[in-house]
């Protein structure tokens, strides 16, 4: 059987994943937060009926046969370069700016971690996510508060009327490798071991990035960039189809062969 069957199917496989993870990409960039998605390739196994540097009787061929088998799908990971942060004037609106993460907990009390800045006032005055997830470490708004101001370094101050009533210090996190977070969806991600052990401190401070109170970061999809992807990966599905084709072809012509 002729390899450039496997070889090409593998192609159009591969390059389907690489059109879902794009057409992802496009269905979220508008959503706050979002981190874009990108397919790593590798090539697989190697028939060799005739090796490099094979001895010939006393020469080394200095080339050999090597025919590949197709590609594979190695790698999704996300891309976390800075979206574009956009004003919405919101008091409870923050954006980071830089490296961090927001910590926050579940209904199961599991640690989730989030770029969506989008805080509401629970009924009990704790800042919560559009999901009711609890900042953590909690932060709760004063019932006599009327207003907040929120500074580059994590600064929370309530005020009533000019007035300083309480401050609370807002931390952030990060992780040595912020692509091995797990995605959850709903803009949330888990710690994993590959991502490391999440790293705490004040905004502003050592690699942690900056706070922008009344902006949201938006997803650092470039829409353009993605719809070129997205013709690469249709015209490399259509190409391998096309192998598939030639490779039939080929096959018939050899079986219909007559003495």
């Amino acid at each position: 059987m002729s390899i450039s069957l496997y070889s090409a199917a593998s192609g159009m496989e591969a390059q389907q994943t690489n059109l879902n993870v794009i057409s992802n990409n496009i269905s979220n960039v508008n959503t706050t937060g979002f981190k874009k998605s990108k397919v790593e390739f590798q090539d697989m196994f190697y028939q060799v009926p005739k090796s490099v540097g094979a001895d010939t009787g006393g020469n080394l061929l200095p080339t050999g046969i090597q025919v590949g088998s197709g590609t594979q799908v190695v790698a999704t990971s996300k891309v976390f370069t800075q979206g574009q942060v956009n004003r919405t004037d919101e008091q409870l609106d923050v954006a980071i700016v830089g490296e961090g993460f927001f910590a926050v907990t579940d209904q199961n009390g599991d640690t989730l971690y989030t770029r969506d800045g989008s805080f509401k006032r629970g009924s009990d005055g704790q800042l919560l996510t559009s999901q009711g997830m609890v900042l953590d470490p909690g932060v709760t708004y004063p019932a006599e508060a009327n207003s907040v101001v929120i500074a580059e370094n994590g600064t929370i101050s309530f005020l009533r009327d000019s007035e300083l009533i309480s401050t609370v210090n807002l931390e952030i996190s990060r992780f040595n490798n912020p692509s091995g977070l797990s995605a959850l969806g709903g803009n949330l991600f888990r710690e994993t071991a590959a991502s490391g052990t999440p790293s705490n401190g004040n905004p502003g401070t050592d690699t942690f990035g900056t706070i922008r109170q009344g902006f949201l970061e938006n997803s650092n999809v470039n829409i353009v960039q993605e719809m070129v992807n997205m013709i690469m990966a249709q015209r490399a599905y259509e190409v391998n189809s096309k192998s598939i084709q030639t490779s039939d072809q080929m096959m018939q012509q050899v079986t219909t062969l007559k003495r």
